[in-house]
């Protein structure tokens, strides 16, 4: 056989980071995978190799796999023309044949909803809404004392801090956000108003972060299918967003309108009251503290299917002491009360912070970490209750062992 060639694919983190699926599940051989990391409206490409699988019966000369050349001569390569010139092959050992055809293993960097399990682990298929039926919240739950001699799998540790007195996690009405207004029991009540809710505020991000625009309409359409993630930046006022096709960023511009299709559904369901969609990007992201990331990410996860906790930090920090995660949670259904929407989380006794040589854009990741049933909190989704708030260094979290939901949005 000839040898395998590489395919370039430019992903986005709805599939190589923000999908709660691990990297195993979702790339083919022989890709290149770009993703792109959180900075701001400005997502810079990270390009990471995915080794190719080479069988046992491919008969290739190393571990680098390249594409063949194109055009009229392309099947004959350098090794059919060698073949072909009687040039004697010079004989190879067994252990030299079997080191050819095994691919050098890559070490992968994931992303902190990816090494939550492994492809065999999150089989069989489960039915979410049957396997939550014994969950209870327990939010509250007893502080867990973090292990003395347990340190973090990252390159970087994390230490402890201070004995936390006040509350861990608090929950946020959209109500209190947006009173007169009907908007949580609307939220409850109406899968439509959710749906086109969570596509037009989907569609603005994508179509004003500068990253996707030299993506095709093709493209387009199918990273904002419902069952993807996505991910850019909450911030609307001074975001530095460009809408595609035009020049220049929003900075400044009092009257530029950066989340247009999202404003239109808040007025369609909530009237002429209703806060433009900038408006409604930036109240929630305002609930992330004095000095946040801007960060923002619709995660769907892994749906129908247990998996194993997998506890970490996002960031490890909390800039000025009141910086916060903040989730908004869309249910599978009207009317649902219960869990799986949200992450699942553990109350420290103590702050846990990132060194300050730790990247501030990887997890502090605690691999193998046992946490006993009795310190889990699920915390509940009900009307009233559609945000959740905490800090990054007062809790561990984790994707739900069983998600029921449409989707998670992290705001930070």
């Amino acid at each position: 056989m000839g040898r395998k060639s590489v395919r370039s694919v430019s992903v986005t983190p709805a599939v190589a980071i923000a999908l709660l699926v691990p990297l195993s599940l979702i790339t083919a051989p022989n890709v290149i995978v770009t993703a792109f990391s959180p900075r701001l409206a400005n997502l810079v490409p990270i390009t990471t190799t995915v080794p190719a699988r080479v069988s046992p019966s491919d008969d290739v000369e190393s571990d680098t796999v390249t594409t063949p050349p194109t055009g009229p001569k392309a099947e004959l390569s350098t090794r059919t023309r060698r073949r072909r010139s009687g040039t004697p092959r010079a004989p190879r050992s067994a252990a030299n044949a079997r080191a050819a055809r095994s691919p050098t293993p890559v070490k992968r960097t994931r992303a902190p909803h990816q090494f939550d399990h492994t492809k065999e682990e999150a089989r069989p298929f489960v039915n979410g809404k049957t396997e939550i039926a014994g969950q209870i919240p327990n939010e509250d739950a007893p502080p867990f004392a973090f292990p003395p001699t347990r340190e973090p799998s990252s390159s970087s540790s994390s230490c402890d801090g201070d004995v936390i007195r006040h509350e861990h996690v608090s929950s946020v009405s959209l109500d209190e956000l947006f009173p007169d207004l009907g908007i949580s029991a609307k939220f409850a009540s109406s899968g439509d108003f959710r749906t086109e809710l969570r596509a037009a505020m989907r569609a603005d991000v994508f179509d004003t972060t500068p990253a996707y625009h030299a993506m095709s309409d093709k493209a387009r359409r199918m990273l904002l299918l419902p069952d993807s993630s996505l991910q850019g930046s909450w911030r609307c006022r001074d975001g530095r967003w460009v809408r595609k096709g035009e020049d220049g960023a929003a900075d400044g511009e009092d009257d530029a309108v950066r989340m247009t299709a999202l404003t239109r559904v808040l007025r369609d369901y909530l009237g002429d009251g209703a806060p433009s969609g900038d408006e409604f990007m930036d109240k929630i992201g305002s609930l992330c503290g004095s000095e946040p990331s801007t960060h923002w990410i619709d995660i769907v996860g892994v749906l129908d299917r247990r998996i194993p906790h997998s506890w970490h930090l996002d960031t490890g920090r909390s800039r000025n002491g009141d910086t916060k995660t903040v989730l908004m949670g869309f249910p599978p259904e009207d009317e649902y009360d219960g869990v799986g929407v949200f992450s699942h989380i553990v109350k420290l006794e103590r702050e846990r912070h990132a060194n300050e040589d730790h990247p501030p854009s990887e997890p502090v990741v605690f691999n193998g970490l046992e946490v006993d049933d009795k310190y889990i909190v699920r915390p509940r989704f009900c009307e009233g209750r559609e945000i959740i708030c905490y800090r990054d260094i007062d809790v561990l979290h984790s994707s739900p062992d069983v998600a029921y939901r449409a989707s998670v949005m992290r705001f930070m």
